[in-house]
């Protein structure tokens, strides 16, 4: 393991802020650590079951960023039990919660900090279980750090009704498999339902769907809706649907590459921040947030299932959600964003216990479908998705009703990883602070651009500017 430490290690020294760091190779070669290339990875053909030694651990360590995980397993796997906001049972093991948040890159420094100490770790401090989403999730997959689930006895066939886009996303260079998802994370359009009848005539998603059918028809609405005193959104909210349909990956022979559907971002946003039919607010700030109630006066949020739940708070009195005052429909182009896998520590003391959480919250249908209903998610197991979009099961009471899963399971579908890289979330975040600049008149495009770049360059020192 001792190369892939040092591996690690220099990723982590290389990117001390908000990285998407790369793999584990012997040089740190981003190359090495994209198996998603032609969003095609390497199928695991061997069946046979591992023998797993027997658990032996007295606490269980799960490392992640937010409660979004502990809120799962307390309410959907049968055997655990909460002692407090940081600890559970589950049997006679105790339950640890090592939940650091991600803001600065504080989660990710953590998790490499403890895996770096994971072979000379008491047995009580060993982590068994950690989390990892899309944007870094090839800087731990391609480790020694992350354990093949095969290796804990989980098989093709146990993962046969999950969608290929959430295995190939935590598939290494090598074909091996090391993580899998409760999600499938296809995203939409969200809109405000009463702002829509009154700037649309209807609320209809068949009709708001052809009023935002392609990004002309989108910004002709845009502007509709500021003629009416409302903002369509953020420009950060459309990002990822551009950034996820791009022709081409971020860093391509270690030059970082401006797509054409990035500047097409760029210069889509400067004329609606212009027209004043979308603001430059922060993801999750006070500002961004206040489009939550019929107040904030803004017409739209773009996000997955995951969006419902833990954004738009439903369970608050005046709030749109709580009205059941929402709409969904797919919005200019397919796309997805983000998603938690879980992977298995090497080293972990308790492989047996990994095993049966990962199957359970990743595999077992009847809990899937319990998570999908409780908590607004889009699951990741294409026969629950197609039970929730054939009959009321899947209605959503924020949506007004409205059953939004035959549209997540057909996105799903569609899913591309071929544009993946190990420097997304870098370069995604870099991008969007240096355009700010430009969007509010601080910049002209061409400085905000040399101020991405320099930032990434900056991150990356091994990548050089297009």
């Amino acid at each position: 393991m001792k190369r892939k430490i040092v591996s690690l290690l220099a990723i982590a020294t290389m990117t001390a802020t908000m990285f998407a760091g790369c793999g584990g190779s012997d040089t740190a070669s981003t190359d090495s650590a994209a198996p998603a290339e032609g969003g095609e990875a390497t199928e695991t053909t061997e069946e046979t079951v591992a023998e797993l030694p027997e658990d032996t651990g007295k606490v269980f360590n799960i490392y992640c960023w937010n409660e979004e995980f502990k809120s799962r397993l307390t309410d959907h796997y049968a055997d655990y039990t909460e002692v407090d906001a940081t600890h559970g049972k589950i049997g006679d093991v105790d339950v640890v919660w090592n939940i650091t948040p991600s803001t600065d890159n504080a989660y990710q420094n953590n998790l490499d900090e403890a895996l770096l100490a994971q072979e000379s770790a008491s047995a009580d401090d060993k982590i068994d279980l950690f989390l990892v989403e899309a944007d870094y999730a090839l800087k731990y997959v391609d480790t020694d750090f992350a354990m093949p689930l095969s290796d804990l006895g989980i098989t093709d066939a146990d993962l046969a009704d999950q969608y290929k886009y959430t295995q190939d996303i935590v598939t290494d260079s090598n074909g091996k498999l090391k993580g899998a998802s409760w999600q499938a994370c296809s995203a939409g359009f969200i809109y405000n339902r009463e702002a829509a009848k009154e700037i649309l005539g209807t609320d209809d998603p068949d009709e708001v769907q052809a009023a935002v059918a392609d990004w002309d028809k989108y910004n002709e609405t845009a502007k509709k809706v500021a003629d009416a005193g409302y903002t369509m959104c953020s420009v950060n909210d459309t990002f990822r649907v551009y950034s996820n349909n791009v022709s081409g990956k971020w860093v391509q022979d270690d030059k970082v590459v401006i797509d054409k559907n990035i500047e097409k971002w760029i210069d889509d946003s400067k004329a609606l921040v212009d027209a004043k039919a979308e603001d430059t607010d922060d993801l999750w700030g006070d500002d961004w947030a206040k489009g939550k109630t019929p107040a904030g006066k803004v017409f739209c949020y773009f996000g997955p299932a995951w969006f419902f739940n833990f954004c738009l708070d439903a369970d608050q009195d005046g709030t749109i959600a709580n009205q059941g005052g929402w709409g969904y429909c797919v919005g200019p182009q397919s796309y997805y964003w983000g998603g938690t896998w879980l992977c298995a520590a090497t080293g972990t003391d308790n492989a047996n216990l990994v095993k049966d959480i990962i199957l359970t919250m990743t595999t077992d249908k009847a809990v899937l479908k319990e998570i999908a209903q409780k908590d607004a998610d889009c699951v990741n197991s294409k026969t629950v998705l197609k039970e929730l979009a054939s009959d009321e099961s899947g209605n959503l009471d924020l949506l007004g009703g409205q059953n939004p899963y035959p549209q997540l399971a057909e996105g799903a579908e569609k899913v591309d990883l071929s544009n993946i890289s190990a420097y997304d979330q870098g370069c995604n975040e870099e991008l969007q602070k240096a355009m700010k600049n430009y969007f509010l008149g601080k910049a002209t495009k061409d400085e905000a651009l040399d101020m991405f770049k320099k930032a990434v360059v900056e991150k990356y020192p091994n990548l050089t500017a297009e």
